[in-house]
């Protein structure tokens, strides 16, 4: 929030009378100073009186100037400073000084009393700590309101200091995270942008309600579990917000769980997060229609796009070519069950697949990256006809680039040390990996770089 009023509005006109009362007082401070001077100096101490009345002159005009200094509401001249915006600040905000270091961006949350007058008092309290309010928003509550700052803050004032002179100030239950350049986009245009992706894409929902909502765990529950036994209550139509969780009703029937432990959420969330669900559910099930041909090293090629319900059938035929070992492997129980967990692993709700077929439409092979609250698991099936010739390697890769455009840390496999395929799949993308084993079962964690890993043409051994 700052002052975009120009210095040019501020500057003060000049008057001659003005010129001729301090001239008059300079003429009248000369003459008594002369007297002074003269009555002294005949005096039996006078020189040494005289010189005493110098320093002490002296010092309370050095005292004077660091105290206008120090205790001043308007920088020199009475005009806003410029901040890194190329906007005005505040009036009470001081000119940066030399040497602190640069400046840090802060999101800042906390509780202030419905009453005039107690967001002016908390903006005074940063501004003496040359604190810059870049966008404010406002959570009306019924005993009070919540207001959610994005700060630009010296670089030398830590959190510590910044929550105490918001408490000082009046503000409770106060929260403080670091942001970046990201933040700086205003409200209306980051919750349009995430509804734009979450039109075009299904897939995209979770992951817009984390950006809207900030960090948080998301969970998606199915109506009926692969038995087809009620899984949990009904979420009525209108959602439930209890404090610290909400659930909304998912289009599909079941429900959609945020849990955000460390910040209550506010009324106005709830509804932001409700337009997202329906918005989602009026659009029905949609699925980007883009897809890429791969050639394999021995010329067949491959047609890579992203699946969803529609390739129901396709999958469980693709099922029914496979062996028992290669299902066993990929599902890690009962063989019998496998056709189950189609249904859940291809609805968009829960993660986003990648389907592999032949140049006659036969589907392959399936990738799929699967939200897993705050993880992502990812998970292959290739066919054993199409086994060893590159086609898990590459829809692994595409798997882990698409979680590096969602903002994800890292991804992980559970597989078997039998699975030298899916092992050897997870090495060959060349990021930090974490191996965990438990009762058999092996757990692959990839740490993911900062840039996305980018999709290259099948050129290595294939895996399971």
């Amino acid at each position: 929030m700052t002052d975009v009023n120009s210095a040019k509005h501020t500057r003060r006109p000049h008057h001659w009378r003005r010129d001729l009362v301090e001239l008059a007082a300079l003429f009248t401070a000369v003459a008594v100073a002369d007297a002074i001077a003269n009555t002294v100096a005949h005096a039996p101490r006078g020189p040494v009186l005289l010189v005493a009345s110098a320093v002490a002159l002296a010092a309370t005009a050095g005292f004077h100037t660091w105290w206008a200094r120090r205790h001043s509401h308007a920088p020199p001249g009475g005009t806003g400073t410029r901040s890194d915006t190329g906007a005005a600040a505040p009036p009470g905000a001081a000119a940066p000084e030399p040497g602190h270091g640069g400046t840090s961006l802060w999101r800042v949350r906390t509780t202030v009393r419905d009453e005039p007058g107690s967001l002016a008092e908390l903006c005074t309290a940063l501004a003496r700590h040359r604190v810059d309010i870049l966008t404010l928003q406002t959570h009306p509550l019924s005993d009070g309101t919540v207001d959610e700052f994005l700060l630009r803050a010296p670089a030398a004032l830590p959190p510590a200091e910044l929550t105490r002179e918001i408490a000082a100030a009046g503000g409770s239950g106060t929260w403080v995270e670091r942001a970046d350049a990201h933040d700086l986009v205003d409200t209306p245009t980051r919750v349009l942008n995430l509804a734009t992706r979450t039109a075009l894409d299904a897939a995209e929902l979770p992951l817009a309600l984390r950006q809207l909502l900030g960090r948080c765990t998301i969970h998606s529950l199915p109506a009926r579990t692969l038995t087809g036994q009620p899984l949990a209550d009904p979420v009525p139509e209108e959602g439930v917000l209890e404090e610290t969780v909400l659930r909304l009703r998912d289009p599909s029937g079941g429900s959609i769980t945020v849990e955000r432990p460390y910040l209550p959420f506010t009324p106005t969330e709830f509804a932001r997060a409700r337009a997202l669900v329906e918005l989602d559910a009026r659009l029905g099930p949609r699925v980007p229609g883009s897809r890429d041909v791969l050639t394999l090293p021995e010329g067949n090629e491959i047609t890579v796009r992203r699946a969803g319900s529609t390739d129901l059938a396709a999958a469980r035929e693709m099922h029914d070519r496979c062996s028992t070992r290669t299902l066993s492997l990929r599902y890690h129980g009962p063989v019998g069950d496998a056709d189950r967990y189609l249904d859940h692993l291809l609805s968009p709700r829960y993660g986003r697949t990648l389907a592999a077929r032949t140049a006659s439409g036969r589907l392959v092979a399936l990738g799929h990256l699967l939200w897993d609250g705050d993880e992502t698991e990812v998970a292959l099936l290739v066919e054993d006809d199409w086994q060893r010739r590159g086609i898990g390697a590459e829809l692994l890769r595409r798997l882990v680039a698409l979680a590096g455009e969602a903002g994800c840390d890292s991804v992980y496999a559970v597989t078997q040390a039998a699975n030298t395929g899916m092992v050897a799949a997870m090495r060959g993308l060349g990021l930090p990996l974490d191996y965990q084993i438990e009762e058999g079962t092996l757990v692959i964690t990839a740490r993911l770089d900062p840039a996305p890993v980018r999709p290259r043409p099948a050129q290595q051994p294939a895996e399971r």
